[in-house]
């Protein structure tokens, strides 16, 4: 039997899961290998004999938690899809404000009938046994994955950061033109497409770690003069969630004592 793939979305703007129906004719070739049996954006059957479960969005609601409970008891292997399913994303943009304000601003009058939670990726949890991190995830990647699992060979993220891409592709650094680039503190995988086509990398694909951070420290503020709360500021764009103490990371954002 073909494995049987599912892709379901929480809170997000389900930008990752209209990233697979963009692979088009690589899609199609996919579907002699595997078998989709869940997908709302691309099906109206539904399924809940899962082995790979691909999932978008923060869970950042009451619904979210039962959802994403429900979904991990149904997949044999659950995969984590965009930067608010691996980090909380935008998502976490909430938590500076005060709940009744934000939820004001959205909802209005009506703000009473739409409960919510604090934004977290998917891992705070349940267990994520894979994840494809990006704003949008990059379709490539998650192609490259299915082949993996499909040919029972090992997936492995980059361990690099977005400069490396950058470097390869030639292209001149932010820092040189006085821009504040997240790059050097930033998983690649993405081909610098920021970077590539004249704008700074924010960070959507998380950080690469305490010791790319503490580097940081160091070289930004010696040799391009940037305060490392500036970079902490930029980086909780997408990522709010990796320094509130309760990621794997936590404290690593948080400004030397």
């Amino acid at each position: 039997m073909k494995p049987r793939i599912a892709i379901f979305s929480l809170t997000s703007c389900e930008g990752c899961s209209l990233a697979i129906l963009e692979l088009e004719d690589q899609l199609l070739a996919l579907l002699g290998g595997v078998e989709i049996v869940n997908f709302r954006e691309g099906m109206t059957e539904r399924a809940w004999d899962i082995d790979v479960g691909f999932v978008d969005g923060a869970v950042s609601t009451p619904q979210d938690e039962e959802e994403i409970r429900k979904l991990r008891e149904h997949c044999r292997t659950l995969v984590a899809i965009g930067a608010c399913a691996c980090l909380g994303g935008v998502n976490t943009l909430k938590h500076q404000q005060p709940p009744l304000e934000y939820r004001e601003y959205v909802y209005g009058a009506g703000a009473k009938w739409f409960p919510t939670t604090s934004a977290r990726p998917l891992s705070a949890v349940v267990k994520v046994d894979y994840e494809l991190p990006g704003c949008p995830m990059v379709k490539e990647e998650f192609l490259h994955f299915v082949k993996c699992a499909l040919t029972g060979k090992q997936f492995r993220l980059p361990a690099d950061p977005v400069c490396t891409e950058c470097k390869k592709l030639g292209n001149l650094c932010r820092y040189e033109k006085g821009e504040l680039c997240m790059g050097p503190l930033t998983r690649a995988g993405c081909r610098a497409i920021c970077p590539a086509y004249g704008s700074v990398c924010e960070g959507c694909r998380g950080l690469l770690g305490a010791d790319a951070v503490a580097a940081a420290r160091e070289v930004f503020p010696a040799r391009y003069g940037v305060p490392f709360d500036r970079i902490a500021d930029r980086l909780r764009l997408y990522g709010a969630y990796q320094d509130d103490g309760e990621n794997a990371i936590s404290g690593v954002l948080q400004p030397s004592r």
